[in-house]
Formats: structure tokens, C-alpha cells, sequence
């Protein structure tokens, strides 16, 4: 994928995402706050209602259960080939880090240890590079071997793929790793509960035979007892609220590019 292409891709949905959304249709407003004082009004309160509607725990929640849900949590592993784990789940060890951290998906290296640990495979395969240009430093894939190492997985059981830069040449570097390495069979696909959907299509269409091992959940959907407060605060806007709709939106906007590519 060329720099231009994949700059593109980067930039372009961040018009679709609620914060795109109202920062454009703010701008509507100030062109026309003089002359067509209506239509700026229009803008605004459109504006308005998105940021709230979207930044609301009530919708967030519904708009991440739609994702998480549709593969629920293993709750016995089965044996497989390998583990692969996809990246977008650490930082780099860029200085002040004193070596790679994790993010909020960060559950991804420490659930792929885990099913290490617990020998559902012999062979662990690590994906993810890293843009030059967006976030700089080593490729993830080393930074996700070097935590799990730290977590008890052996060095010669780890294989690397450092070069992907999406979720689609995730798939396809990897199957080009498979049969290098002469790996054949069923391999547990380790990812956020969140991008599982879209990731397991992705490997489905490249013929790699994957059982969804989801990990990272954000949401509690068979909760209990939620108290009259908590209700009333998970109705009024709030910033991580707000991100958890960006990540869901944005894996459904990803998903339908990705079909209209053929990648799915």
C-alpha cells in the first residue's frame, strides 16, 4: 500500500466520526452565522444533538455490545497450531518509555501469553508493524514479543510478522508466514472483542482456518442491579463514552470498505 493511499485511508473517515461530524458542521454554522442565520442554527443544534446523542454511556454501550457479542469469550480453549496475535495494542519504547507499554487493547499480548501458558499451541505468531509517519518507532510486532518473552513465552516460539499496516495485509502477510513456516490446520486469532468481527472476516477470505479467541471487552452487557445513579450518569455525555462509539463506528465503517475492496 503507498504512503499517499494508506494517508488516505487514515484521514478520510475522521469526516465520518462524530467528532468529524460536528467539527464540519460547526463550520457550516460560522460560514453562515450572518447571511443565512437559519441554516447556521440548523448546523448547530444538529451539531449539538450528535455530540450528546454519541457521548452517551446508553449508546455507546449498545453500539459496542452490536460488535463484542458476536463471539463470545472461549471458555475452553481448544489445542491449535498457533496463536496469532494481531497488533495496535503497545506503545513503543520511544524515549521517556523505558521499553514497550501497553494501550488500552494491551489484553491482546497478555491473553496470547496466557493461551501460551496454558499450551493451547507450540507456536506463537505476532502481527503488527507500525507507521513511520504516524507513530514512529520499532514495528509492534517486536514490541509484543518482547513483553510476552518478559511473561514466560520462549524466544524460538515466537514468529514475527513486523510489515503489516492494517488489518487486511495482517491476514495476508501472515498466510504467506504460514507457509513458509509449513503450518497447516487451525490457529486461535487473538484481537479485541471489538475488531474481532471484521479481523476473522478478513482471515476467513484469505482461506486461514481461525477460531475467534476475543479478548479486551469494554462493556458488561449482562449486568445486574444498576443502581437508579449510575443509569442517570451513563445517560449524560462523557469523553470516553464518546471514544468507545469512535472505535465501534469506526470498525463498522471499516468493515464496509473492506467488502467493497473484496477483502471480506
Amino acid at each position: 500500500m503507498s504512503e499517499f493511499i494508506l494517508f488516505l485511508s487514515k484521514i478520510l473517515p475522521l469526516a465520518l466520526y462524530p467528532l468529524g461530524m460536528v467539527s464540519i458542521l460547526m463550520l457550516i454554522a460560522i460560514i453562515n452565522f450572518w447571511q443565512r442565520p437559519y441554516r447556521a442554527g440548523i448546523s448547530l443544534l444538529t451539531a449539538f444533538l450528535i455530540l450528546v446523542v454519541t457521548s452517551s454511556g446508553w449508546f455507546a454501550d449498545r453500539m459496542v455490545a452490536g460488535l463484542e457479542t458476536q463471539y463470545p469469550p472461549l471458555a475452553f480453549p481448544p489445542r491449535a497450531e498457533a496463536i496469532i496475535v494481531l497488533g495496535g495494542s503497545t506503545y513503543p519504547p520511544n524515549y521517556p518509555r523505558q521499553w514497550p507499554e501497553v494501550n488500552e487493547a494491551g489484553d491482546r499480548v497478555l491473553y496470547g501469553a496466557k493461551l501460551y501458558r496454558e499450551k493451547r499451541a507450540p507456536k506463537v505468531i505476532l502481527s503488527g508493524g507500525r507507521i513511520e509517519w504516524k507513530d514512529g518507532g520499532q514495528a509492534e510486532a517486536i514490541d509484543m514479543r518482547t513483553l510476552m518473552e518478559t511473561m514466560g513465552v520462549p524466544f524460538k516460539d515466537i514468529l514475527l510478522e513486523p510489515d503489516s499496516l492494517n488489518t487486511y495485509e495482517n491476514a495476508r502477510n501472515v498466510k504467506k508466514l504460514l507457509a513458509e513456516e509449513k503450518l497447516e490446520g487451525r490457529f486461535l486469532l487473538v484481537t479485541s472483542a471489538m475488531h474481532m468481527p471484521r479481523a476473522k472476516a478478513i482471515f476467513d477470505k484469505q482461506d486461514i482456518k481461525v477460531i475467534p479467541a476475543p479478548t479486551d471487552f469494554l462493556i458488561e452487557p449482562n449486568r445486574e442491579n444498576v443502581s437508579g445513579r449510575e443509569q442517570l450518569l451513563n445517560i449524560l455525555p462523557d469523553a470516553e463514552a464518546l471514544q468507545q462509539t469512535t472505535k465501534a463506528m469506526k470498525e463498522r465503517i471499516g468493515y464496509q470498505i473492506y467488502r467493497m475492496r473484496g477483502w471480506v
